[in-house]
């Protein structure tokens, strides 16, 4: 049995679906349904004996404890989080409260938990912890991809928020011996992810003749890999990770969101060709930069592939042709998620931005 915090988010559920068909140990998921997560995310696994949903947040410390007394995990696995850059910058309080606060709420109570087991399934508990490239904060050109030692620096409040979590997991294995793992991810892609982020965003813009946004000049780089390819490394890191240590998992290759948003366009000019809208890269529009962007975020991913064995599946264009053929095959999913206060987000958070180019 494991539990898994955040589950019915983008990353949450593409490890959930990963973990039954890979494993055999039943999953429960315990989310708050915030706007990114969504039960219809894992509608494939409502009549599932291994999976249970638990609706409710990881600041409601008395649910945690009665979760882990009842179904006894032998993992939690920690994905519920505020993860929007955008949305920090409006309201960083939210993100202190769910990524800060949630993150020790949850430590205190797998530490009181893990206190209580016997040796041999003290030595089998694992709490992992998902995080971000964004805890290292921006690279210049030259700079070497970040290592898993490489010092925080980071530039937003969701990047501070997540690497204080960190920080807070670390402690509590130094301090207290909790069995803490984490990973740090480049930037993810693929199935189910919220269309806030760049590549679900311009593909949703772009299928409907909407204008598709880059901030400043487009040209700022980020490392990148595809959401199966994540969960998959998170196996690897839970099963043999070694405890109280941090693994880097990317592609280790860069693109810069220009080169993102001008494939996603190619790819959409082949599989859904529109005579009002060819070819679609027509539609981008370069809006005032965010404020504090990062530059470059690069992760070197040697030690996981070097002391676990993990390595990514397949090139990046045929996982980023085969995320643009999802959501064009997937319109009910997307008129379930883009609601009304989606839509007023965006009309809000964009609108304003001054076309630059």
């Amino acid at each position: 049995m494991i539990l898994v915090t955040g589950g019915a988010g983008f990353i949450g559920a593409n490890f959930i679906y990963e973990w039954i068909e890979q494993e055999s140990a039943p999953v429960i998921n315990l989310d708050k349904l915030t706007y990114a997560g969504n039960r219809h995310n894992l509608k494939g696994l409502e009549n599932n004996s291994q999976y249970t949903f638990v609706q409710g947040d990881i600041l409601d410390r008395k649910l945690i404890q009665e979760l882990l007394h009842r179904y006894q995990p032998k993992a939690v696995v920690h994905f519920a989080a505020e993860t929007h850059v955008d949305r920090s910058i409006d309201d960083p309080d939210v993100f202190v409260q769910t990524n800060i606060m949630g993150t020790v709420h949850l430590l205190e109570e797998c530490l009181n938990y893990w206190k209580k087991l016997d040796d041999r399934a003290k030595n089998d508990f694992h709490f992992l912890h998902m995080s971000t490239d964004e805890v290292y904060g921006t690279l210049k050109a030259t700079d070497l991809s970040s290592k898993e030692k490489s010092p925080f620096d980071p530039s937003s409040p969701y990047a501070a928020s997540k690497a204080a979590s960190d920080h807070f997991v670390n402690a509590f294995h130094h301090t207290y011996g909790l069995p803490t793992l984490i990973a740090h991810s480049s930037n993810v892609f693929g199935p189910y992810q919220f269309p806030e982020k760049l590549i679900p965003l311009t593909i949703v813009n772009a299928i409907q003749g909407k204008p598709i946004p880059l901030y400043g000049d487009g040209l700022n780089i980020r490392s990148w890999i595809y959401v199966k390819d994540l969960c998959g490394a998170l196996r690897y890191v839970l099963r043999s990770g070694s405890l109280g240590e941090a693994y880097n998992i990317s592609e280790d290759m860069e693109k810069t969101n220009k080169n993102i948003v001008e494939t996603i366009c190619a790819i959409l000019d082949q599989l859904h060709p529109n005579s009002s809208q060819s070819p679609y890269a027509s539609l981008i529009q370069y809006i005032t930069d965010r404020p504090g962007h990062d530059r470059r975020y690069s992760l070197n991913s040697n030690k996981i592939r070097n002391e676990l064995g993990w390595q990514p599946k397949g090139d990046f264009e045929s996982k980023l042709h085969q995320t643009v053929k999802w959501y064009l095959n997937n319109g009910e999913w997307l008129q379930k998620i883009m609601n009304g206060s989606y839509q007023n987000w965006i009309k809000d958070h964009y609108p304003h931005k001054q076309i630059v180019k």
